[in-house]
């Protein structure tokens, strides 16, 4: 049996050996195992690892990428169709956090909602603390 080893796996990714085997706890990676007990992974592994790790960085949750990921065949590459169906599932979620994203990039130079009411001019002015009632929280910058 072939096949890449963790360290391998570690080197090509970046990530600790420890790491791998904790993505490997929530279905994201799904390593065969040798004659000896050693896992062993496929090229396929390192897109599903590079897809957690950028889906992680930009803030999705590893319990959503592992939702996602379910639906992936296990011990092959996934197919041109099974990444169009996770973008499709994927859009609406990804496009309310680019707005929101887009609304404090914008707004941030001026105040980011806190309400202190101390900049003469603020596109997030909160006179009389009206905003208060709608919960806690940069309530202008929220959803």
């Amino acid at each position: 049996m072939s096949g890449l080893t963790i360290g391998d796996l570690a080197k090509r990714t970046g990530l600790a050996v420890s790491a791998i085997r904790f993505y490997e706890t929530h279905g994201i990676v799904h390593p065969v195992r040798n004659a000896g007990g050693h896992r062993r992974y496929g090229a396929h592994d390192l897109r599903r690892l590079s897809f957690a790790m950028i889906a992680q960085k930009l803030g999705i949750s590893l319990t959503d990428i592992a939702n996602q990921m379910i639906h992936l065949p296990i011990h092959k590459a996934p197919s041109k169709s099974d990444w169009s169906r996770i973008s499709t599932e994927m859009r609406t979620d990804l496009d309310a956090r680019i707005a929101q994203l887009e609304l404090l990039r914008d707004r941030l130079d001026g105040c980011i909602g806190c309400g202190c009411l101390s900049l003469d001019s603020c596109a997030l002015y909160n006179p009389d603390d009206i905003r208060a009632n709608e919960g806690t929280g940069p309530r202008a910058l929220l959803p």
